[in-house]
């Protein structure tokens, strides 16, 4: 379970950061290129993604 979020926490960031970056206009060559809305989905991708990292590591710890 632990590995699951870490590898889904990961991907959502990386994810987010391109979202964020097409959608503030640097990195061009999508759809989402120049458009606010993808660079507020990245962010919100992001926040996910840290917050299921921080879940994974407050897991159940063994004795």
């Amino acid at each position: 379970m632990k590995i699951a979020l870490n590898v889904v926490g990961a991907v959502l960031i990386v994810f987010g950061c391109i979202w964020i970056l097409q959608g503030i206009n640097i990195l061009p060559g999508s759809f989402m290129t120049g458009q606010i809305q993808w660079a507020v989905y990245g962010a919100i991708a992001v926040i996910v993604g840290i917050g299921l990292l921080v879940l994974a590591r407050r897991g159940k710890r063994k004795p």
